[in-house]
């Protein structure tokens, strides 16, 4: 399998689980017009259930989540546990046809841009693959700047085509912890990739005029490659 490069697409990557991916995709969905959203491959449940709950989504399930397993660990021990294979050419195809019927498909990856998606990919691997333009979501939190530095050189190391960083605020923070935590400019120094957006703490994740006006705040559509449609 060796699709062209997905110039209509965005993966949403991380440098970890619960780095705040789903809400960002989520957030910057809100923002953007005739979008689609794949959460392609789910370990347990959470991320699929919070965007059917957010977002006035036109998809069947297996567009929105194409690889499914019910066991909350590592998508190829959880497919191993159930006796199945994970099958990323019925992901590809799930995506062909949201890249028919949208302008643009956000795609969230699983957990990490390091973490397994097959015994032989990490999501890094099938983001090079693919030809994924990806942004990365760095938690703002001690040790932010040496997640990032590492991350960027995963996604270089494998040929990831990454657009830039998006830091995100998991709790409420002083400015003082914004800056100390994680410093735009030598983050950019040392990554040698733009910071494209600081996503803002939201209180009520689930409610979709707080994560439009959060995306607003933090000029998520900054994340968008050249010729994709305006927001909403």
């Amino acid at each position: 399998m060796t699709p062209s490069p997905l110039g209509r697409c965005l993966l949403i990557s991380a440098s970890d689980t619960d780095a705040g991916k789903t809400v960002i995709t989520a957030a910057l969905a809100l923002l953007l017009s005739q979008v689609g959203v794949m959460k392609l491959i789910q370990a347990g449940t959470g991320d699929r259930e919070y965007y059917q709950q957010v977002l006035s989504l036109q998809q069947t399930p297996a567009e929105l989540n194409p690889l499914a397993f019910a066991a909350p660990l590592a998508p190829p021990l959880a497919a191993q546990r159930e006796g199945r294979r994970i099958d990323l050419a019925c992901a590809w195809q799930h995506l062909t046809q949201l890249r028919q019927r949208y302008a643009q498909v956000l795609v969230e990856g699983a957990g990490g841009l390091g973490a397994p998606v097959t015994w032989e990919w990490t999501v890094a691997d099938l983001a090079a693959q693919w030809q994924l333009p990806t942004v990365l979501v760095i938690p703002v939190r001690l040790g932010a700047i040496g997640q990032a530095v590492a991350h960027v050189a995963l996604a270089r190391q494998v040929g990831v085509p990454l657009r830039g960083l998006v830091l995100n605020e998991r709790e409420p923070l002083t400015p003082e912890q914004r800056r100390d935590w994680a410093p735009v400019g030598l983050m950019q120094q040392l990554t040698g990739v733009p910071v494209l957006a600081q996503f803002p703490y939201v209180e009520d994740i689930t409610d979709p005029a707080c994560l439009r006006q959060a995306g607003l705040q933090a000029e998520l559509t900054n994340l968008t490659p050249a010729g994709w449609q305006n927001p909403a």
